[in-house]
């Protein structure tokens, strides 16, 4: 790669995620119901220049759906000591920074969740490989503390994965359709139910691969074969 074909790819990069931060500003501003014109505008500039860096709607859509699984990801991780944290602490830890960007960005959320930017089925496949992606970090991470070698790395993907999925339901359930609406359950209890539906779903999960879990030792040390 040239120089000139590096400072272009640089510039690229630049402009895509200035028109993603232009997205979140335009969510928080006018709802999931956003347009391509409104996220232009908030841009500064024409919308043509969004096509030029953006093939079309799903296009962005998909950049909006990896930058809040990066925000997600680097808030969880930075908030937890996978080390000394108890495995309840960092279960805690984790649903109530989730529930924090999600009340920061509900918009976005609720867009994620049922856009219409995203016309086909298979359009939407970007929100489950980022899901897949997250679940294959989180359980390369998780495996990779853990005293106890038994423990597969293919369960813990699998119910990382299935915890996306609860995760997700329960979120669009919470914020409602209505962006007007007050959540229907305080933020805090909302957390202590996230916190209890992960770690029944992790519980489950090791009971089936005959693991036992103490929640309140070191993440690294929870997990043991029965």
């Amino acid at each position: 790669m040239d120089a000139r074909t590096e400072r272009w790819r640089e510039h690229r990069q630049k402009v895509r995620a200035q028109f993603v931060d232009a997205a979140f500003r335009a969510l928080d501003k006018f709802g999931p119901e956003v347009s391509m014109g409104d996220i232009a505008k908030e841009a500064g500039a024409a919308k043509p220049k969004l096509y030029r860096h953006f093939e079309d709607k799903t296009d962005l859509y998909n950049a909006i759906v990896d930058r809040v699984r990066d925000m997600l990801w680097e808030r969880i991780v930075s908030s937890v000591d996978l080390t000394n944290d108890s495995a309840r602490e960092v279960i805690r830890r984790g649903a109530a920074e989730y529930v924090l960007v999600v009340t920061e960005h509900p918009n976005v959320f609720r867009f994620m969740l049922h856009s219409h930017f995203t016309q086909r089925a298979d359009d939407s496949e970007r929100a489950l490989q980022s899901a897949r992606q997250s679940a294959k970090r989180a359980a390369d991470l998780f495996a990779g503390l853990l005293e106890d070698t038994s423990v597969e790395v293919s369960s813990v993907e699998l119910v990382n994965y299935s915890v996306f999925g609860a995760v997700a339901s329960a979120t669009d359930w919470w914020l409602g359709a209505n962006r007007l609406q007050v959540p229907t359950m305080p933020i805090e209890k909302f957390v202590a139910y996230l916190a209890e539906i992960i770690s029944a779903l992790a519980e489950a999960n090791a009971r089936l691969n005959g693991i036992s879990i103490d929640a309140d030792l070191p993440l690294h040390r929870a997990f043991s074969s029965k």
